[in-house]
């Protein structure tokens, strides 16, 4: 996937993710652009960032396709036709359904704060996942970025990455310890996906490599 990527940007609430890699793309840091991004929250404030960046959106939600089967149709069409590359799931909060998967195999990315396959799956995300990392007095946490499927938290590991946990961090110290990290973490990661050092197709489904030490 080397070259220039056009992203389809998912994220439902405040695409703190999404202006980095608007940023990054806009300064040279990340050979991309955001060609749509798409909310299922009508007052996201993901949408206000892309309305400020004068970037095509879009809401789609049960709102918009009370049926589940048409809101994925929906959404692929969106995604195909604004010929998106690979979709960012940058804080997006629902599984994305069948069509969409398989128009896009291989080609959807997630964010998750913390080192899967730990503290994952249903249920599992925002403070309670550092909630959850806290009270089992991990000594480290950190972000990992996966291929997407048909379960929460479950597809190939693309990347990791680690923060440290003191012991007396409290939850929301830890929090914006792994934001802060996941949006750098967001940049690098597609940096090599457009250089080529990632090879999204090699990759085993499911696969966790060992925590990087960084």
């Amino acid at each position: 996937m080397e070259g220039e990527l056009r992203l389809g940007v998912l994220a439902s609430h405040g695409g703190t993710n999404l202006q980095a890699i608007i940023d990054a793309c806009k300064d040279g840091r990340l050979d991309a652009e955001v060609a749509v991004v798409i909310s299922n929250n009508s007052k996201s404030m993901a949408i206000e960032r892309a309305k400020t960046e004068n970037l095509p959106f879009c809401h789609l939600s049960s709102s918009t396709h009370p049926q589940p089967p048409l809101e994925d149709i929906a959404m692929r069409a969106v995604l195909k036709n604004h010929r998106v590359d690979l979709v960012v799931l940058a804080g997006y909060m629902k599984l994305l359904g069948p069509a969409t998967l398989a128009a896009y195999r291989n080609r959807v990315l997630n964010s998750h704060p913390a080192l899967l396959p730990k503290f994952g799956g249903r249920g599992m995300y925002g403070s309670r996942v550092h909630e959850a990392v806290v009270e089992a007095a991990e000594s480290i946490s950190g972000v990992t970025i996966h291929l997407v499927d048909d379960q929460y938290d479950h597809g190939a590991v693309v990347g990791q990455c680690t923060v440290p946990v003191k012991q007396n961090d409290a939850v929301g110290d830890l929090e914006e310890k792994v934001k802060d990290r996941e949006r750098l973490f967001w940049i690098e990661v597609l940096r090599k996906i457009t250089s080529g050092d990632i090879n999204l197709d090699g990759l085993a489904t499911p696969a966790v490599p060992p925590y990087p030490t960084q």
